[in-house]
């Protein structure tokens, strides 16, 4: 029976999306916070404590998943080349300033809502069925590569999503409701076959691992944040 392949996918860590009055940074610019990075350290602890090697670390392009990457490295030792896949960016919003108060609610949570469909938008921008239409061959591309036995993926909330739902049901539906913690690490096993995928831990959080800290979305959270800049 052929083994199969070893993906630690993992959220990248905390960032401070809005200033103190809710007025949103860049998203593509947002380094990690101080809990961002002693998230992304624990992470980093986690596998150096099972003397876990990775044989591929890959990243979006955006400078909070290449960093924290980078933080997990150093805690296990490796030195590695950190591949950037532009294709695996985070999940594309619109103009926040284009969506009515009214509208704020279903514009933040909607899309990642439980089996949400694919005409619902992120932020009235990407819909979930273009997000999929991005991710879904780039795990095929990933899959098609044999040079590799274990890799380690460091993205985003929506994309770990895409890729757990493509995972969990080999179809075109996205589970919205998979939460993904800042920092969070989910193992899965893949075989040859297209649906020969094994769920091992869906938001493990080496910090807070039973998540006693919040009962609210990462998204709820953003959104509480930026009703500040309106005073909502």
């Amino acid at each position: 029976m052929t083994q199969r392949r070893r993906v630690y996918l993992m959220r990248h860590g905390s960032v401070t999306y809005f200033d103190e009055n809710g007025i949103p940074y860049s998203p593509d610019e947002v380094p990690l916070n101080e809990t961002g990075r002693d998230q992304t350290t624990a992470a980093g602890r986690s596998f150096a404590a099972q003397n876990i090697l990775f044989d591929r670390v890959i990243t979006s392009n955006l400078p909070r998943t290449v960093e924290s990457a980078t933080r997990v490295l150093t805690e296990t030792g490796q030195k590695i080349e950190i591949e950037q896949w532009p294709e695996l960016t985070e999940v594309r919003g619109h103009s926040l300033e284009a969506i009515l108060d009214d509208d704020l609610e279903d514009a933040f949570t909607s899309a990642f809502s439980c089996m949400a469909g694919e005409h619902c938008r992120f932020l009235g921008g990407e819909s979930v069925g273009e997000l999929m239409d991005r991710i879904h061959p780039q795990v095929d591309r990933l899959r098609a590569d044999p040079s590799w036995d274990t890799v380690l993926l460091v993205l985003h909330g929506g994309v770990n999503r895409a890729l757990l739902s493509y995972a969990i049901t080999g179809q075109r539906h996205f589970l919205g409701n998979l939460e993904q913690s800042p920092g969070c690490i989910n193992v899965l096993d893949v075989g040859h076959k297209r649906n020969d995928w094994l769920i091992h831990t869906i938001n493990h959080a080496p910090l807070l691992p039973l998540h006693t800290h919040t009962r609210l979305t990462t998204m709820e959270e953003v959104l509480h944040h930026y009703k500040r800049s309106r005073g909502l």
